[in-house]
């Protein structure tokens, strides 16, 4: 995790092609404790101009945690887990996978391509704030990262 400084707001990278479920992470998000900053881009390629600082993102920051669907158009974000972790400039960025699939084999291949958590996403909205507040507050709030 990159070091924020005490108040500053924390990074997040949401990668998700879903309006309705962008807009539930985000309010999920402001619902937290600690302040965020909220970037979203809804394919693969624009997440990694995001992270790379490339075109229209080149003033983009490194986010402090990315919160990836698998299911994009385009690349989609098994393949940007792929470059994401296999870049020294990013691997360090923790990597919660928050999909609609339950697929066994998206949950075991997400995990070898070295994804932090993986999070199906629930129907229900109440119980999806949850999960969204949980992951937040785990991987930003509990947990330290280099």
């Amino acid at each position: 995790m990159t070091a924020v400084p005490t108040g500053a707001p924390i990074e997040v990278l949401l990668v998700e092609d879903s309006a309705d479920d962008a807009t539930l992470t985000r309010r999920a998000l402001e619902q937290a404790k600690v302040r965020n900053r909220v970037h979203q881009v809804t394919t693969g390629t624009d997440a990694l101009a995001f992270l790379r600082r490339e075109g229209r993102f080149s003033n983009a920051g490194l986010p402090d945690l990315i919160l990836l669907d698998l299911n994009l158009p385009g690349m989609d974000g098994r393949e940007l887990l792929a470059i994401i972790k296999a870049d020294d400039r990013l691997r360090h960025i923790p990597v919660v996978i928050v999909t609609g699939s339950k697929a066994e084999e998206d949950v075991v291949r997400s995990y070898r391509l070295h994804a932090n958590a993986y999070v199906k996403k629930p129907i229900d909205t109440q119980e999806f704030l949850e999960a969204v507040n949980s992951i937040e507050e785990f991987w930003l709030q509990i947990v330290r990262l280099p």
